[in-house]
């Protein structure tokens, strides 16, 4: 792996990655990366804290399976590990990530253990009573050594070889510095010399308590290797969940470190897809400072990458295997989301001169052995740098044509970069091959970093030249030896770089268009849905301003008085001119002959006389209708604005309580069926009486079934034996 990440320029970006992680280790991430990158998805919804960073445990873990002792330092290690699965099982996850999490139940006894140590690797107060009084003891007679030396310190006859009154700590020892003669006053032992020819002494009348104190941190020790044996036969009863612990923290921390990555810089995840399709947007390489992003498709089997020198041929074809690369391992980079990178099976690039004096080998010989290994790869992607390299060019598009055809049948993918315009033009007509040209700015005389899919690209071998010092003479000279002819290929081929390009911006720009349009479109239909909506609220409004209306015209036909049926008529007749329906968009407008639809019926306008229409409906009945209650059959009517609408309440001319519907088909049964009901709710009926007869049943179906969703019928039940039975329903209105 090292050596890919050389050959394409990620070792500094791998590095950084692996130092957001808490342990040095592979950047693999091993099983399932659908599931990682849903895990991952899951987790960052989170704001979670990175975890500190922990030793490698293979050695404790296999000095535990020995029936070893740990060492303190070692145990607290796994004691961190613990603790940060302890404090990520605090948060509210769900889904896989709730799912993973709830298989590491830690056992009691490591949990206990856990409790033991502070922050520091330090054992807390109360853990062992024996290690408390030491403990204490050390602290006191440290502070008896200190206040020994301080009483040294203001002696008067001493007090003139000191060269300050403080205790200095020289190798974790007290001691005072002094100058030369001091012995003269002080018995003590040298410990160190000073920068300035000063010692630091150790008072001979402190030794007792330095060797009691050494007595005590032996027991200390002895106390402190008894718990870490306790410690390590509890870790080796519970070695197998040490082993798993161990192996998911590496696998959380490979997930953690990923999302801090990807925030450093706006970083997309770009997982592998199943499919063969590949494109690269806006991908920038991460070895550049100021990358210019680069948008390509590298679906077919073959992408020949010509065109100007340092132009960034090279760095495309390694910008293609990074974004593999890193898609691969799952490793966040900058990208636009629409990014998609299928998954291959192995990455290989081509890209060195392969000559060497220690295996003496030609430059060509070395490709033809690189070359070799490919035949036996599968699913694969491979990165050719300068393809005709070290040998003659002619023979090499011939021999390279056939075995390019080879690998695009052994299902090879392959990225190629060439100056060499026979290759290009032997594999141009070849259906599964891509040509990309680097493009080159004739103003100003330099790259523009910039490619073209669908056209071969000038090498611009002259131009180069100049930019790069060559005398503009020598140039000259080179342009006569290579020859008009050659030199009008170029011009050819450039002329058709152009024409490709401006192909190109035209239909950049109709998509910028039909964009547009779609956008417009939208609107528009947004527009629609609310103008639908207020519609409907005002018809909504309209519907019960009319009900309202109705209600007082059944007071007024009810009335005894004829007062009072005036007072009523006056005020369901202010009522029905007070509807306004400014709101409305349209009312249509009918003549003879027009295709309607009134209710669940369709049929002819057959005469027009006011606000009624006469209408000979598809069973050739001839029904009376108003206007407002018809709607077009047909072809749309024209819209004709309207500011208001009336609402004519007619008291029927006869009203009767019975309906008989006997030898009516369903749809027409329920027709009339509606219409009575309408008659006899505006007449002020409460009770009325249908006939439908028993017969094969489905008309007496379809009358009940609509009598159940009527809003106005109250109820209804089969009528009296003497009335019909079965064969006829009472209606309560």
């Amino acid at each position: 792996m090292e050596r890919i990440l050389k050959k394409l320029d990620l070792v500094d970006y791998i590095d950084s990655f692996s130092k957001l992680m808490a342990r040095e280790k592979s950047i693999v991430l091993e099983g399932d990366i659908n599931l990682h990158h849903k895990l991952i998805n899951e987790l960052s919804k989170f704001d979670i804290k990175a975890p500190n960073k922990i030793e490698n445990l293979d050695t404790p873990l296999m000095h535990i399976q020995k029936q070893g002792i740990l060492k303190i330092d070692d145990i607290f290690e796994f004691i961190k590990m613990i603790n940060y699965f302890r404090y990520l099982k605090r948060f509210n996850f769900d889904g896989k990530l709730l799912e993973w999490l709830d298989k590491i139940i830690i056992p009691n006894d490591i949990l206990k253990i856990s409790d033991y140590f502070d922050d520091k690797a330090t054992l807390k107060s109360g853990i062992n009573e024996d290690f408390d009084n030491i403990k204490y003891a050390i602290s006191k007679n440290k502070e008896t050594i200190k206040q020994s030396l301080y009483k040294i310190i203001n002696s008067p006859k001493i007090r003139t070889y000191l060269v300050d009154s403080q205790v200095h700590y020289i190798n974790g020892e007290e001691s005072l510095l002094v100058r030369g003669g001091f012995n003269h006053v002080l018995n003590a032992s040298v410990i160190d010399r000073s920068n300035s020819g000063f010692f630091y002494v150790i008072p001979h009348s402190i030794s007792e308590l330095k060797q009691k104190q050494s007595d005590l941190k032996n027991k200390q020790e002895e106390i402190l290797f008894k718990i870490c044996k306790e410690i390590s036969s509890i870790f080796e009863k519970n070695l197998l969940f040490l082993k798993f612990l161990n192996k998911e923290f590496d696998r959380f921390d490979h997930y953690q470190a990923r999302l801090f990555f990807a925030k450093i810089g706006d970083k997309n995840f770009i997982l592998p897809s199943k499919n063969d399709v590949n494109r690269l947007v806006d991908f920038c390489h991460p070895a550049l400072h100021n990358p210019k992003p680069i948008t390509i498709d590298f679906t077919k089997s073959v992408v020949m990458i010509t065109g100007v020198n340092a132009g960034g041929k090279t760095m495309m074809l390694k910008s293609i295997l990074s974004a593999v690369f890193l898609s691969k391992y799952l490793l966040p980079y900058k990208a636009h989301h629409d990014t998609v990178v299928s998954n291959f099976k192995s990455i290989n690039a081509v890209l060195d001169d392969p000559q060497s004096v220690k295996n003496d080998i030609s430059t060509f010989a070395g490709r033809m052995v690189e070359f070799s290994k490919l035949f036996a790869s599968k699913n694969a992607i491979v990165g050719v740098d300068e393809i005709e390299l070290g040998t003659d060019s002619d023979e090499a598009a011939s021999l390279f044509k056939v075995i390019i055809e080879d690998l695009i049948q052994r299902d090879i993918k392959v990225i190629i970069t060439t100056h060499h315009k026979r290759l290009a033009a032997l594999m141009a007509s070849n259906e599964n091959v891509e040509l990309i040209a680097a493009l080159y700015d004739e103003e100003n005389q330099k790259p523009t970093y910039e490619f073209l899919q669908g056209t071969i690209g000038r090498s611009y071998a002259f131009e180069t030249a100049s930019r790069y010092g060559i005398p503009l003479s020598v140039v000259k000279r080179a342009r006569e030896v290579y020859g008009d002819d050659k030199d009008k290929l170029n011009e050819l081929i450039e002329r058709s770089s152009s024409l490709e390009r401006e192909y190109k911006q035209k239909i950049a720009k109709l998509d910028d268009e039909i964009k547009n349009m779609q956008r417009i479109t939208s609107n528009l239909k947004d527009q629609k849905e609310k103008l639908d909506e207020h519609i409907y609220s005002e018809k909504s409004k309209l519907h019960k301003e009319y009900s309202e209306a109705r209600d007082e015209a059944k007071k007024a036909i009810k009335a005894k008085l004829v007062g009072e049926s005036h007072q009523h008529l006056n005020i369901a007749h202010k009522m029905a001119t007070e509807i306004k329906t400014e709101k409305i968009q349209e009312v249509v407008e009918f003549k003879e002959g027009d295709r309607v639809k009134y209710r669940n019926t369709k049929g002819t306008i057959v005469s027009i006389k006011g606000a009624k229409a006469f209408i000979e409906n598809d069973m050739g009945m001839k029904v009376q209708v108003l206007l407002a209650d018809l709607s077009r059959s047909g072809n749309p009517p024209p819209k004709i604005p309207t500011k208001k609408a009336t609402v004519t309440i007619e008291k029927p001319e006869t009203g009767n309580i019975k309906l008989d519907l006997h030898g009516q088909r369903a749809d027409e049964a329920i027709e009339n069926l509606d219409k009575f009901l309408s008659d006899a709710l505006l007449a002020g009926f409460e009770e009325v009486l249908v006939y439908h007869g028993i017969g094969t049943g489905k008309l007496a179906f379809a009358v009940k079934e609509y009598l159940k969703k009527h809003p106005k019928v109250r109820g209804f039940e089969d009528a009296h034996p003497s009335s019909g039975g079965f064969g006829a329903k009472v209606i309560k209105l």
